[in-house]
């Protein structure tokens, strides 16, 4: 669910014309709109009811501080994966109490800044660096509390880009060596273990998977039982899919209510850390068709967004929606919606049907989540400004990009 709506003909954000936004502040321009963003943390809030939890939103899918400032203020906890994230959540009036760090590849340095802030858990991903945060911690006379994240060997059904619970991924200790590891970590005095954390990927549209890895923690937690280790909670990752074609993703209350009704003998808090399945309907890119250009093979719309302002549809070849911003009699045509930027993965995309002309405005859907966060300066390109919707208000919650901001830290030869 979104609203994201025509009205008359014009695409509205909440109760503002996208053409208005675009008057004030050009194209490309993402929007997004705060209802929807708020609908969507409230369906994981009413899904999980009474049972023990926390929602950690995952910075990392969108971490403009305007959104975590309102996740936030709905009552989220957080989940960050670098220091840089951790200060964006202090900056928007999150505490370290309310965040977990998850993440491969911690520094000695953020390790040690999150301990001394007082960080609510680490997700520890390897013995190396269980072991560097011992050392720390035992520096610093400070008890780190931590999970250790579990490759739970479960096969997501997902793009292989996004995969992270299989035993060839990057992530998380084997589960055949977690018991092991748990036992060290239970031997060390200045480390804590609250809980099991796994995340088996991301864009997840089917309930088996997820469920399955809820059997093997679930296993996993009852076998360090009966080696007289406990824990607190069980940190399920996120993942859950959004619709952006005809996907038919189980929804947050279809899951989680099967979630609780296998953990609920166990006395633990569960955790969940959605991201997408949050602001990933929460987001739109405006972009006006600069020209219409036929050759013999097929038709290409050249817009002003890059693939430098929205990447996921060259890095996964994924479908994305794109519709006209105003419905009008615009010719229809079959064609490419391709960006300016010298690639030909630059593609929004491919062989679609729209009434389009040259100076109308269209809108790529379900941007809100590894839209922005995800862009870059690509062939010196500025990139766009970022507008929240609330109500009948666009708040400019990042602005444009100047010429002068693409080198602002560089420096000529002396």
């Amino acid at each position: 669910m979104d609203y994201f709506n025509y009205n008359d003909n014009l695409l509205f954000a909440e109760e503002v014309s996208i053409e208005k936004i675009v008057e004030e502040f050009g194209t490309p321009v993402y929007i997004y709109s705060h209802k929807t963003i708020h609908h969507h943390f409230n369906v994981f809030k009413k899904a999980l009811g009474g049972y023990p939890h926390r929602i950690c939103y995952s910075v990392k899918s969108n971490s403009n501080i305007a959104i975590i400032q309102a996740l936030n203020e709905m009552g989220a906890s957080f989940d960050i994966v670098s220091l840089g994230e951790y200060e964006r959540v202090i900056k928007a009036g999150g505490c370290p109490e309310n965040m977990v760090f998850s993440g491969v590849g911690k520094s000695e340095h953020e390790l040690k800044i999150a301990l001394k802030a007082g960080i609510s858990c680490f997700n520890i991903e390897s013995e190396n660096e269980l072991l560097r945060l011992e050392r720390i911690a035992e520096k610093e006379k400070i008890t780190a509390s931590i999970s250790i994240r579990i490759n739970p060997d479960v096969d997501p059904k997902t793009h292989k880009f996004i995969t992270t619970g299989k035993v060839d991924n990057k992530f998380g200790v084997d589960i055949t060596k977690a018991t092991e590891l748990y036992k060290k970590a239970n031997d060390m005095k200045y480390i804590n273990i609250e809980g099991v954390d796994y995340h088996i990927g991301s864009q997840i549209c089917t309930l088996k998977p997820l469920l399955d890895a809820v059997d093997v923690a679930v296993s996993f937690i009852k076998e360090l039982k009966k080696n007289g280790i406990s824990v607190r909670h069980l940190d399920i990752g996120g993942g859950l899919g959004i619709r952006y074609n005809d996907e038919s993703p189980p929804s947050p209350q279809e899951y989680l209510s099967q979630v609780i009704e296998k953990i609920k003998g166990l006395d633990i808090e569960l955790y969940v850390e959605p991201g997408r399945a949050i602001v990933g309907n929460s987001g739109v890119l405006v972009t006006k068709v600069e020209y219409i250009k036929e050759t013999n093979s097929k038709n290409f719309i050249i817009v002003d967004a890059g693939m430098n302002d929205y990447i996921r549809t060259s890095l996964y070849e994924s479908w994305q929606d794109v519709l006209p911003v105003k419905i009008s009699d615009s010719p229809t045509l079959k064609g490419d919606i391709v960006g300016p930027i010298c690639e030909s993965s630059d593609v929004f995309a491919r062989d679609r049907n729209i009434a389009v002309k040259e100076g109308d405005l269209l809108v790529i859907r379900s941007v809100g989540a590894y839209g922005f966060c995800m862009s870059s300066n690509y062939n010196s390109r500025p990139r766009p400004p970022e507008v929240m919707v609330k109500n009948s208000t666009p708040n400019l919650i990042r602005r444009r990009e100047t010429m002068e901001d693409l080198f602002l830290q560089e420096r000529l030869l002396g």
